[in-house]
């Protein structure tokens, strides 16, 4: 956890890849250390731009960004870069090993660890993340679930504390999206990392603790994901559909039909409805 009690600290954040195209405006929000933030918004609002400002991989044209109580710039990124995962769209373009024991090497070769640590640490996030059977296997022969497992995987090995997933369940079939969803759910119980969603995933942000929505390159609104499913008009302005279970409940209440105990908005008894 960030001395300051902050992953992130974000003061009139502005990024434009062009000076005649501003992508971001002014952003200024923070990040509890140890907390889970969905950035939701349409298409175009900036919200991968905003996931590679808060990686390191693009630099702030105006404004400053803090991580765990520390200025990203450019004499720190260097320093600041490994404490931050990132797991993108596409588990295709992470791959780098013949084999996926190798993938997950890669990033703690380039950390000139011990040998005994790194086998160890394989074994331990393959295990993890239930893969340990296809280490040995080449990554085209996994499907798009095991693939992202496998990325996750990689990332994690490295023991960063903080997250970034870009979109990371939009290339997944409804079943390796609820796998991805309970790998989630299982390192937020761990306490153990800030965790940061660019996601469409109506599920994915009901779990998480808090969704900031950026609309014309900017927070538009900052609340729980329940707030979120309750107000129409924001869901609308994001293109989002509530989980079935939240238009259940709304539908029941609409009609004065008493909700079951344990049908609280995102608990996991819900799971199955």
């Amino acid at each position: 956890m960030g001395e300051t009690g902050w992953a992130y600290e974000l003061r009139e954040v502005s990024f434009a890849y062009h000076p005649t195209h501003p992508v971001l405006h002014e952003i200024t929000l923070g990040i509890p250390s140890g907390s889970w933030v969905s950035l939701v918004g349409p298409n175009g609002c900036g919200k991968s731009t905003l996931a590679k400002l808060l990686g390191g991989l693009l630099a702030v044209n105006g404004g400053t960004i803090d991580v765990e109580g520390t200025r990203l710039d450019r004499e720190s990124v260097t320093k600041l870069r490994p404490r931050i995962g990132m797991v993108f769209q596409n588990p295709d373009n992470q791959f780098i090993g013949a084999t996926v024991e190798e993938d997950i090497a890669f990033g703690l070769e380039g950390r000139n660890l011990p040998r005994e640590v790194m086998v160890n640490r394989v074994r331990e996030y393959a295990d993890k993340l239930k893969i340990g059977h296809l280490l040995k296997k080449h990554p085209a022969e996994l499907s798009g679930g095991q693939k992202q497992r496998v990325a996750v995987a990689s990332i994690l090995a490295m023991e960063p504390g903080i997250v970034i997933f870009d979109e990371a369940s939009s290339m997944l079939d409804e079943k390796a999206r609820g796998e991805l969803l309970a790998i989630l759910r299982d390192m937020k119980r761990t306490g153990r990392y800030t965790m940061v969603s660019i996601t469409h995933d109506a599920d994915e942000i009901l779990a998480s603790d808090r969704a900031i929505v950026l609309g014309g390159g900017t927070v538009a609104a900052d609340l729980t994901p329940e707030e979120l499913f309750r107000d129409e008009v924001l869901l609308a302005d994001c293109r989002l559909i509530a989980p079935y279970r939240i238009r259940l409940q709304q539908e029941l209440k609409r009609r004065g039909v008493p909700l079951p105990a344990g049908w609280g908005p995102n608990g996991e008894e819900e799971a199955d409805l």
